[in-house]
């Protein structure tokens, strides 16, 4: 898979830089990869395939102020979402201290001036209100709801990445979408979806 073609078969909104500021982040995760092992992805391929899968929510999303990304990790999808999202406060919470000092590295080499990065486990973290949480690979969708209860109000969304067993994790009570596109599943909760 071409990244930039497959995103732009998508018609995928993005800003003039962002494939740009993709290729220094793709050169700094695999010279930073092969010291600290901040991600499984050590191929360009693989690593193609999880920024399309990052990014590619743009192309349903609303447009949103604050968006919160629990476990950020090497930048999935939280740090590909800012870079794809630049008039959106994006703050990265990841708690290993490896991969926190690698996002505030990409944030300052690529002066992206709306990420905050926050090195602590969500559960630290003082309460504030986001429009959009996202989370991926991190937990069943149970406790992201539970994770996330002090940091989103009626009129947030969450957005959570996963896997075909997203239908097994998400009770029918709870007001939910799930948008499926190549090899994921993304679940979109809120009051009005």
């Amino acid at each position: 898979m071409n990244l930039k073609t497959a995103l732009l078969e998508d018609k995928l909104s993005l800003p003039d830089d962002f494939f740009h500021n993709i290729q220094k982040y793709k050169e700094h995760l695999f010279k930073w990869n092969k010291v600290h092992n901040l991600t499984g992805a050590k191929d360009e391929k693989t690593v193609d395939e999880f920024i399309y899968d990052a990014i590619f929510p743009i192309s349903f999303l609303p447009k949103c102020k604050k968006l919160l990304d629990i476990g950020t990790g090497a930048g999935f999808p939280g740090l590909i979402l800012a870079m794809g999202l630049p008039d959106t406060e994006v703050t990265l919470v990841e708690p290993l201290a490896k991969r926190a000092s690698f996002l505030q590295f990409i944030k300052a080499d690529l002066d992206l001036k709306n990420v905050r990065v926050v090195k602590k486990r969500v559960e630290e973290m003082q309460s504030e209100i986001f429009d959009l949480v996202t989370s991926r690979a991190v937990t069943d969708t149970a406790m992201l709801l539970k994770l996330s209860e002090n940091f989103r109000d009626k009129n947030s969304k969450l957005l959570f990445y996963k896997g075909e067993r997203v239908y097994d994790e998400v009770s029918q009570d709870v007001k939910h979408k799930v948008i499926k596109a190549k090899n994921r599943h993304y679940l979109l909760i809120g009051e009005d979806i």
